[in-house]
Order: structure tokens, then C-alpha cells, then sequence
């Protein structure tokens, strides 16, 4: 039975040769001195070896080799062999894919809408490459990727995070589903664990929209950016649509904003009806833009777009404010506004339709995909009535909507034509 003392003193001769140590293991001591671990078994009738490590600094000590022995008599017992299992392995990990190589597939082939890919991209950039980017898609773990999705929650993203967590989730669902046995880390981090949100039902009240306007001039922020928050309440897009759009989508002289397919949720071109208000924002906004392609420019690049988190942290900090003053607003997210125009326009009884179109979204029905009508003339109308509601409860006043369409705003229908 061998003894550390014993192997430290071990030198080389002219040839190899062996000193056992116990339960069929032993040592093969090589001419310039080097000393490896190997074990000799039989195999379903043949004769084979294997080589668990050499012993020394860096390789393995006495005890490590008999526990590697250990692990060997069991895979015997199981009907493995244990040389040919460790060429496997070393096999899997010279073919193993490179993070990068499959993220970056994935990225590009997986279908999602283009708008859904841009805003991914962006996170998978910023968030998940560089984190991973030099890593064996075998060596993230659960653990890995938890820890990164906690350090994107304590610098004040939590939906982020959940992005993370996501993207990450479904570049390995690709890799398994294109022949890769690994598991899913992100199977062993559910999103509950990272951060939750409120119910996704928030709407402001008129009281609330004056509050939140009066406060959204006293963030610390810039004056593009205020005009920006106000021009989402008004005309009802998303976030990403604005932050992405660019001037030549704007037709100044009809009063309309043209956003193509491409950036849309549901892929399908979509037309927003400008009402004074929305106008007179974006004449601001051209006006600040410069000659960037840009509606909202990014602050430090006029060839890129803002940042994706600068309207989630003006809505932060005038939740904020209002917590500081104890004002009655409650926290609300960008995409809230959307929702809150929806409401009340429905409380003033408009045309569940038209507002669904401003919207940008399409009932699945048999009824939404005979019904093609725009309502432009409605929309018109309704923007207008909704732009100057907003501007009355802002300044603290009340409203009363005109729910008649003007008959020289609706299309005309004569069959001479």
C-alpha cells in the first residue's frame, strides 16, 4: 500500500515502471519522473485501462486517486467502462458549443416578431453576451445565471432581470431542440425568485394624470424627454415604437405618423392620427432632434436611438415625488399610459373599435379579420377629444367630451366617384 512519503520520493529509471498500491490500483512512474494513476480491469472479456491523473501539484493526492478507483469499480458494476466513459467525456468537451455560437443563432433565426427581436437583441447585447460570451454552453448554472439576474435587479432593473432570465431560457430550449444534451439552467430559476411585479390592470385616474403631469416637470430629466412621456399618453403607442421611430415615418402635413410592419407588435403597419397637441410635441421634438434620423435620439449619439430604460426611470422617480409629498399616485410603468387611455376613453364612450385600432390591436375573430376599417375620420375625432382632455385635467380643470363626428371629417361614399 502506497504512502504520500513514498510517492514524493519517487524517482525515475531508465524504463517505466509500477508500485501498487491497494484494490488493484497503482502507479506507472515514467523516466523523467512523472507519476500517473491507472488501473487495469476486464471489460466485457477484454483487457483495458484507465488513467485517472497525475499525482502531484496540480494533479491529484494519494486519496483523490483511490476515490477515483471507487468511482471506477461502480460504472464496472453498472455495465459502463470506465476508459471508454472518460473518452466520451473528453470528447463532449471538445465538440461542446461556445455560448456565443448558439445564443447568437438563436438570436438571429428563432421567429419572434421583429419588434420583439429588436428589444431582445438590445437586452441579449447589453446583458447576456458579454456575460457568457466565452463560456461552454455546458458550464452555466443555475446559480450562474441567478447571480447575474440579481446583480441586474440591485442596480434598479427588475423587468430586465426577467428578461435575462427569458432569453437565456429559450437559447437553450433552441440548442436542445438543434440535438445539444444539456440541461436548461434557467429550468432551476423560476422568475418568482428574481423579482415580481404588481398585476399588469394599472390605470390612472384624471386626478392622477395631473398629478403625474405637474410632477413630470420637476423630474430631473430632459425637456425631449418629458414631451416624450406626455406624446405616449396622447397618442397611445408603445414604448418601443416611439423610441425607435424615426422622421421620415412622420407626415407633418396630414397629421399622421406611418409605423411599418417591421416595428409593430402584431407586424402590421400601423397609423397614428395627430391631434394639435401631438403636433405641437413633435414640431418640439424635430426641432431638439437636429439631423438625427430619430424622433428621440440617443443623449450621447445622434445616429442611435434613447435608451430603453430612460422612460421607466422618469416614471420611478415621479412615483417617487409623489410618495415624498403624499400625493395620491400610485408607482405606474410607461405601459400603464396605454391602458389609462384605454379606460377612460371607454368611460367617455367611445367606440370600443376605434380605440382598439389606436391601439394597434387586432381582434382574432371572424369578425377582425373581415373588418379592415380604419375609422380614420373617428380617430381623428377622437384624438383630438382625447389630447384635449388630458391638457383640461392638467390643468386641473374638467371635461366634458364631443362624441359627434363632424360630417365634413368621414369619408365620402358615392358610387360616381
Amino acid at each position: 500500500m502506497l504512502t504520500d512519503a513514498e510517492l514524493r520520493n519517487t524517482r525515475g529509471k531508465s524504463k517505466p515502471y509500477k508500485k501498487t498500491d491497494r484494490d488493484g490500483l497503482y502507479v506507472l512512474v515514467t523516466p523523467t519522473g512523472g507519476i500517473a494513476f491507472r488501473y487495469d480491469y476486464r471489460f466485457n472479456g477484454r483487457r483495458e485501462t484507465v488513467t485517472f491523473g497525475s499525482y502531484g501539484p496540480g494533479g491529484l493526492s494519494l486519496g483523490e486517486a483511490r476515490e477515483k478507483l471507487r468511482e471506477a469499480k461502480r460504472l464496472i458494476a453498472e455495465g459502463v467502462s470506465p476508459a471508454l466513459d472518460k473518452q466520451r467525456v473528453k470528447r463532449r468537451l471538445r465538440e461542446a458549443q461556445r455560448f456565443e455560437q448558439v445564443a447568437i443563432r438563436w438570436m438571429d433565426h428563432a421567429p419572434m416578431a421583429e419588434s420583439t427581436r429588436q428589444m431582445r437583441r438590445s437586452i441579449f447585447n447589453r446583458e447576456v453576451l458579454p456575460e457568457w460570451r466565452n463560456r461552454l454552453l455546458n458550464e452555466i448554472t443555475p446559480n450562474d445565471l441567478r447571480a447575474h439576474c440579481m446583480t441586474i435587479v440591485d442596480r434598479g432593473a427588475p423587468a430586465t432581470a426577467i428578461h435575462v432570465r427569458d432569453i437565456v431560457k429559450q437559447i437553450y430550449a433552441y440548442a436542445i431542440l438543434h440535438g445539444e444534451k444539456i440541461d436548461n439552467p434557467a429550468d432551476g430559476v423560476g422568475p418568482a425568485s428574481i423579482a415580481t411585479f404588481r398585476p399588469r390592470d394599472r390605470s390612472l385616474s384624471p386626478t392622477e394624470i395631473r398629478i403625474a403631469l405637474n410632477l413630470l416637470g420637476e423630474v430631473a430629466t430632459l425637456p425631449t424627454i418629458r414631451l416624450g412621456l406626455k406624446f405616449i399618453l396622447l397618442s397611445m403607442v408603445r414604448k418601443s415604437e416611439l423610441q425607435d421611430g424615426t422622421w421620415d415615418e412622420v407626415d407633418f402635413e396630414n397629421a399622421v405618423w406611418s409605423i411599418p410592419k417591421a416595428r409593430m407588435k402584431r407586424s402590421r403597419p400601423h397609423n397614428v392620427y395627430l391631434s394639435t397637441q401631438m403636433l405641437d410635441i413633435l414640431i418640439a421634438l424635430k426641432t431638439c432632434a437636429g439631423t438625427s434620423r430619430y424622433i428621440l435620439p440617443s443623449r450621447y449619439d445622434a445616429d442611435a436611438p434613447m435608451s430603453r430604460a430612460t422612460f421607466n426611470r422618469v416614471t420611478s422617480a415621479i412615483a417617487e415625488l409623489a410618495r415624498e409629498r403624499n400625493l395620491p399616485l400610485e408607482p405606474f410603468t410607461v405601459h400603464d399610459l396605454r391602458r389609462t387611455a384605454s379606460t377612460l376613453l371607454h368611460e367617455m364612450s367611445f367606440n370600443s373599435d376605434w380605440i382598439e385600432k389606436c391601439l394597434a390591436h387586432e381582434e382574432r375573430s371572424s369578425r377582425g379579420v373581415y373588418n379592415k376599417a380604419e375609422f380614420e375620420a373617428q380617430r381623428r375625432h377622437m384624438a383630438q377629444q382625447w389630447s384635449d382632455a388630458v391638457d383640461a385635467w392638467e390643468a386641473g380643470r374638467g371635461f366634458t367630451p364631443d362624441l359627434t363626428i363632424p360630417e365634413t371629417a368621414g369619408p365620402r361614399f358615392d358610387p360616381r366617384l
